[in-house]
């Protein structure tokens, strides 16, 4: 009997070690998924005010892009992976309007600077989507196995908490829109502005 209650407790213990073990990996994944995407936010934010000092002698609304931007840094460079998520959405937007604007400078689409940053911009952005695909698989295995059985009991115990996706919401993928008359008119800009979200600590 003695034995039986022996055998039942190393295989729990083993059962134990097991969930734990693979918890760990997961996270792990997730967490470094993670540095990836955050390595290519800062690259771009980076990147951003050589574009602005290249394109503001083409543009009249550049002064408030650069605004917006220099708003969203913060959340870049230290926020949650909600705020990072939100801040990347908007600077996207921001980027897509200089870009499709410059289409009507023939000038400053001959610009060496302007074609080196726009070609490391558009790299990035390219770099962020596979990153963030990555991520997001590597979130949703995770988030499942602290929520099915037996990794439910253990994250419970171990204080294994849930992952937050990073991606752009639905609305924020359309193309966006831009009306070349509001260039000599500032009033009438494109603006990046976003709904207001309550920061999330990232809980690890």
């Amino acid at each position: 009997m003695v034995w039986i209650i022996g055998g039942v407790i190393v295989v729990l213990l083993i059962i134990i070690i097991w969930v734990y073990n693979d918890l760990i990996s997961k996270r792990n994944r997730v967490q470094d998924a993670w540095a990836q995407i955050d390595v290519q936010l800062k690259r771009r934010y980076d990147l951003i005010p050589n574009l602005i000092e290249t394109v503001k002698g083409y543009m009249k609304y550049e002064k408030q892009v650069l605004t917006d931007i220099t708003r969203l840094r913060s959340s870049i460079v230290s926020g949650s992976v909600q705020d990072k998520a939100q801040a990347n959405n908007q600077i996207s937007q921001a980027l897509k309007s200089i870009f499709a604007v410059a289409e009507n400078y023939p000038d400053l689409k001959a610009n060496e600077n302007f074609k080196m940053l726009q070609e490391e911009l558009e790299t990035t952005e390219d770099k962020i989507s596979f990153v963030r695909t990555s991520y997001n698989d590597y979130v949703l295995d995770y988030n499942n196995a602290i929520q099915q059985f037996p990794g439910n009991i253990f994250a419970g115990i171990f204080n294994f908490t849930r992952a937050d996706f990073f991606q752009a919401p639905e609305e924020e993928k359309q193309v966006v829109k831009v009306n070349f008359d509001d260039v000599n008119n500032p009033s009438n800009a494109p603006s990046t502005q976003q709904p207001e979200i309550k920061p999330k600590t990232q809980k690890k």
